[in-house]
């Protein structure tokens, strides 16, 4: 009888430019948020990034995202202000 991990997809994803393989077709921003080393932090969003034209889409803690190979995420602080030093 085949061992229940044999069934576990192996997916590859890069949050900020990093290669990490999670094991999960569905996941919510916050899960993906926890998958680098530190979490990514309260005060940065996490981002999707789309191809071509499209704008990037923002992720929330709270949404579910149908998670495909070589998917590309990014984070950024969530507060900018322009010309600040």
């Amino acid at each position: 009888m085949a061992d229940a991990s044999e069934h576990e997809p192996t997916i590859r994803i890069h949050i900020d430019r990093q290669p990490y393989t999670v094991h999960e077709r569905d996941m919510t921003g916050a899960e993906l948020r926890n998958v680098p080393t530190p979490p990514i932090g309260e005060n940065f969003d996490l981002w999707l990034e789309e191809h071509g034209d499209t704008e990037d889409k923002a992720v929330t803690p709270a949404e579910t995202v149908r998670v495909k190979e070589d998917m590309h995420f990014y984070s950024s602080p969530s507060n900018i202000s322009p010309g600040a030093c």
